[in-house]
């Protein structure tokens, strides 16, 4: 699928991989809406670069994890914009709580994190589907090898994120045959989510077979050959430099 004068919606597109990839997909062609729940400066700067650079953006702030935010923000994209074609499915939040303080995995932190990171997701694939079918669209959704090796931030965040895997076969099975669904998965990513963890990310490269960490192009990268490939669907693609190798 060529990427250009597609409409894209990146949820969580204003900061890290989701600024990455609005950035990559207008620099495709394509008219991007930048979603942000509360990061509405960096999502405003995001909009106003690829808006210089002679792209089109605009900036819809929404709640990913309650649907009645998540249809309203997809009327509003409508309006503007007349359709979308694309889902980037990139809003997530952890909790850094150590694997085995089991205490600490509340059910507070439990209903959080599978509302933003799996409800939400869910949430916005069905409020665009009717639109993407239209035009036999596509979604990729954001994973985690967490979700893979069991490891991460808290116990809750793998879990969850082993959800959207699933989540990502099921909805390809459902949204067939007109809409693509797939999964990138990173693995350690140059984001603010390891800000304060610089030398723990610069002692982890030299052990990976590709001896780097990977940047935030380098996700959105794939996640814009993901959206463009026609012959994929239901699959979960790791980009890590080999971490799990």
């Amino acid at each position: 699928m060529e990427l250009k004068n597609k409409v894209a919606l990146v949820t969580g597109g204003g900061t890290g991989i989701g600024r990455a990839t609005s950035i990559a997909l207008a620099k495709r062609g394509a008219w991007v809406i930048v979603n942000y729940s509360r990061s509405e400066s960096d999502a405003d700067e995001t909009v106003r670069w690829i808006n210089g650079e002679g792209g089109r953006a605009i900036a819809i702030q929404a709640d990913v994890s309650k649907d009645h935010e998540v249809r309203a923000m997809i009327r509003t994209a409508v309006q503007h914009y007349g359709t979308i074609d694309l889902l980037v499915n990139n809003a997530s939040i952890t909790k850094h709580i150590p694997m085995d303080d089991l205490e600490s995995a509340t059910e507070e932190v439990w209903d959080e994190l599978f509302d933003v990171n799996v409800k939400g997701m869910f949430y916005c694939a069905r409020a665009v589907a009717p639109f993407l079918k239209m035009q036999k669209g596509a979604i990729v959704n954001l994973g985690s090898i967490a979700g893979n090796t069991g490891l991460g931030s808290s116990l809750p965040y793998a879990v969850s994120k082993a959800a959207v895997h699933g989540l990502t076969k099921s909805l390809a099975r459902a949204l067939a045959p007109e809409i693509r669904v797939n999964c990138i998965v990173p693995g350690a990513v140059a984001t603010r989510w390891w800000a304060g963890k610089e030398d723990q990310m610069n002692r982890l490269a030299p052990h990976l077979p590709l001896q780097r960490i990977s940047s935030p192009q380098d996700i959105a990268d794939m996640i814009c050959i993901a959206l463009e490939q026609e012959s994929m669907t239901g699959q979960i693609i790791t980009v890590d430099s080999g971490q799990t190798m």
